[in-house]
């Protein structure tokens, strides 16, 4: 079972699901796959990175962190994790 952190919301899990199952994406792409405002998914992928849940290897560009699949897998109190900004 996952365990979330106050900070997160249910488009969080939906991120980094989507980064598990398509490798990386933009706010953009998944946006357009999981129904949601590309606004808000570029704000929501800016606070999974300061937490450390995805990384940022280019300009509006996402892939989930190790950390980000030990999340998904249940193996990482996601309440633990300091926000690194």
């Amino acid at each position: 079972m996952r365990k979330r952190a106050e900070w997160m919301t249910r488009a969080d899990d939906e991120i980094l699901e989507y980064l598990e199952s398509h490798g990386a994406g933009t706010p953009k792409s998944i946006a357009d796959e999981i129904d949601r405002n590309n606004d808000y998914i570029g704000v929501r992928c800016r606070k999974l990175a300061s937490y450390g849940l995805v990384k940022k290897p280019s300009r509006g560009f996402y892939v989930l962190s190790d950390s980000g699949g030990e999340y998904l897998e249940g193996e990482l109190d996601a309440s633990e994790l300091a926000d690194t900004i």
